[in-house]
């Protein structure tokens, strides 16, 4: 094996790929070097950085790998990505122009994927506890001790805007907190509910109006980009809170942040949005009722502990002829 076979490791934020797993054995036979920095969008910003590389490690779908960009990539041969899902890269189109397409898995009995449903949590209960606004309160040496009102959240209604294995589970721990639960996608039929363990809502109207808390939990597809907009923001109570951890487009995002600035909703938790990461002059970043973090609900040591170890193996197991966890859509 060569050593001038160069592999890139992308959006590393955290620093962290080449201490997550032994990489040794790939080290020996190829230069590897790894990307920290956000690349964005710009088409030929990506392929400018990455058209010397013969193997790329892309970090779910923060690069996207369009038909544009892997048609001006003419060194690549693998394009291995975290998870066994990426909605950011032509699978097909790779596949065409002869580079293989691997993932990896969340781990032994899927521990990792509980990650998204943790985080979730984690926002709805700092939301409607007002955790961040107190903690700044504190460590300002406030000498007002208490200075928001938590909402309680048993006996209110959760709404989930897709009821599938995460809607579900987010909606298992919402019974826990003795809420009820609602749900609603555009596929979503009485018997599909009843297995989630949701009670169905008359119309995606009806759950907006309903819910004392709604969490999103779609894919990102052309059809439902802005499937929640100033339509569904302004059903919404001025008491409810908004939670969004799918993507970014799903939601309107100048109409979100409107009704944030106008107290049409009381509050909202986003992990994901339009650009990543969120420019540093958006607007969010200024709202004092939303409660915003990086991008981070599949992130954890246990999702890392899959992912580059399984990563080394995919490249190994190229090398041998014997690829592994192939992905072909």
């Amino acid at each position: 094996m060569s050593s001038s076979i160069r592999i890139a490791i992308l959006d590393d934020y955290q620093g962290v790929a080449l201490t997550s797993a032994d990489w040794s054995s790939i080290q020996a036979k190829a230069t590897v070097e790894v990307i920290h920095e956000a690349l964005g969008d710009n088409t030929d910003v990506v392929v400018d950085r990455l058209k010397e590389y013969d193997i790329i490690c892309a970090m779910r779908e923060r690069t996207k790998f369009t038909q544009t960009v892997l048609d001006k990539l003419p060194r690549l041969k693998l394009l291995n990505t975290t998870g066994m899902r990426n909605l950011g890269i032509d699978v097909v189109f790779a596949r065409s122009k002869g580079i293989e397409v691997c993932g990896t898995t969340y781990g032994p009995g899927g521990v990792a994927s509980f990650n998204t449903t943790e985080h979730i949590w984690a926002l709805i209960l700092a939301v409607t506890r007002h955790i961040v606004t107190e903690d700044a309160n504190v460590k300002a040496h406030n000498p007002q001790w208490q200075t928001v009102v938590p909402t309680g959240i048993a006996g209110k209604t959760l709404g989930l805007l897709g009821c599938g294995r995460l809607g579900s589970d987010v909606g298992r721990i919402a019974k826990a907190f003795h809420m009820r639960v609602l749900g609603w996608s555009p596929h979503l039929t009485p018997e599909r509910a009843a297995e989630a363990g949701v009670e169905l809502a008359a119309s995606k109207e009806a759950l907006f109006a309903e819910a004392d808390v709604v969490s999103i939990h779609l894919i990102s597809v052309p059809a439902t980009y802005g499937i929640v907009g100033r339509k569904e923001l302004d059903l919404m109570k001025p008491t409810a809170y908004l939670i969004n951890t799918s993507r970014g487009p799903l939601v309107d995002e100048d109409a979100l942040v409107d009704v944030l600035k106008d107290g049409g909703i009381r509050g909202a938790g986003l992990d994901v949005y339009n650009v990543e990461p969120l420019p540093l002059d958006h607007p969010l970043r200024d709202l004092r009722n939303v409660t915003l973090s990086p991008h981070n609900g599949y992130v954890s040591d246990s999702s890392y502990s899959s992912f580059f170890p399984e990563t080394v193996e995919n490249i190994l197991a190229f090398w041998e002829g014997k690829p592994k966890r192939q992905l072909f859509e």
